[in-house]
């Protein structure tokens, strides 16, 4: 495997659990637990942040 097709596997994960990690703070928001919530934003912003200038550094397209 090349080193660009595991760049790109390795944007792909981070992607889904950052999106993951959004989905369930959304989830828990949404169904009565604000404290939880936002802690879990809180850390979903982390991790779009790290997923975001992974793909920025290596010159992906969004």
């Amino acid at each position: 495997m090349s080193l660009v097709q595991q760049d790109r596997e390795r944007a792909r994960k981070k992607g889904l659990i950052a999106g993951a990690a959004t989905a369930g703070s959304v989830v828990l928001l949404a169904f009565g637990a604000p404290i939880l919530g936002i802690v879990g934003l809180v850390g979903s912003a982390y991790l779009v942040k790290d997923w975001f200038t992974f793909r920025a550094k290596r010159g992906m397209r969004f």
